[in-house]
């Protein structure tokens, strides 16, 4: 650990606002979600990117307000917490550079679903950064749940059940015909090739964290099919008392976002619903995402390694 992670660990511990690297991070609740001021992502120093990681790893999603940045800086930033995948698999990225995956409600941009993004890949993504591009006058907020408090609140009997299991993800459902017609097959480079189709995969229902070696819950309504080794009821019945059970108010953080607003969260950590209640009214916002791993269970020992 180093001096910095420390910081933020002593910080997250003690005191309700915290000063680290320069950074002034506000917890939103007791072991999940910060504000965090006093940084500019345009100019932001090594040892701001290092405070950021810490406290990302540590308060699962952060808030960054005023941001004054376009798509170009956003890539720049997330260079410097990672690698920068593609904007997306399957969605052409249209008139935004490749790295940004643009959400745009006037062209299907939703989200209203609990999801973790991409985990119909082998490596769903590390990290995701969004900016608030366009805001309808009310609404449009967004809801992050914290998939490890969910499971260390599970009863050990049950995380005894689920912590050997393993789920299929599959995104043909939601990206199915958009990657067969509307892009003919042939979607964008992801892991160094053509993502060409949607074969599902499995990943663990239990997702020890590379970083933290932290248990979490890593299945979701978005991308999630059913369990494996189990009956269709009994995998119904386990995935709806584990979706229940993540989406719990004491485990959720919501945001109500401003103009120059950035969030950050940990995709091996999170599932998160944006609200799809501002009716016709434009919403855009601009994600990119970090190259992540391959997710491991309890079973298997982790590989430690940036996102």
């Amino acid at each position: 650990m180093t001096v910095i992670s420390e910081q933020v660990h002593e910080a997250r511990a003690g005191s309700p606002v915290s000063d680290v690297a320069g950074l002034r991070i506000t917890p939103l609740g007791p072991s999940f979600g910060a504000e965090v001021r006093g940084v500019d992502l345009g100019r932001i120093d090594d040892a701001g990117v290092e405070a950021l990681r810490a406290a990302l790893t540590a308060y699962k999603v952060l808030f960054l307000p005023g941001q004054d940045i376009d798509d170009h800086a956003q890539i720049d930033f997330g260079r410097r917490l990672g690698e920068v995948t593609a904007g997306h698999p399957v969605h052409d990225s249209g008139d935004v550079p490749d790295e940004v995956y643009a959400l745009d409600s006037q062209d299907n941009g939703f989200a209203d679903v609990w999801h973790t993004d991409v985990t119909f890949g082998a490596r769903p993504p590390a990290i995701s950064v969004l900016r608030a591009v366009v805001l309808p006058p009310n609404g449009g907020d967004t809801s992050w749940a914290d998939s490890q408090l969910a499971y260390e609140s599970l009863t050990p009997g049950l995380r005894a059940l689920i912590d050997p299991l393993t789920a299929v993800h599959d995104g043909s459902r939601e990206f199915g015909y958009y990657l067969a017609q509307r892009r003919k097959g042939r979607g964008n480079v992801w892991e160094g090739e053509v993502f060409s189709s949607l074969a599902p995969v499995e990943h663990p229902v239990v997702r020890v964290h590379p970083e933290s070696g932290r248990k979490g819950l890593f299945v979701n309504p978005g991308f999630t099919s059913h369990i494996t080794g189990v009956s269709e009821h009994e995998s119904r019945g386990i995935l709806d008392i584990l979706y229940a059970h993540l989406t719990k108010p004491e485990h959720t953080v919501r945001h109500r976002w401003q103009p120059g607003d950035v969030a950050l969260w940990d995709n091996r950590a999170t599932s998160h619903y944006a609200n799809r209640d501002y009716g016709d009214q434009h919403r855009v916002m601009h994600r990119i995402t970090l190259r992540g791993d391959v997710p491991v269970g309890p079973g298997a020992v982790p590989t430690a390694g940036r996102g």
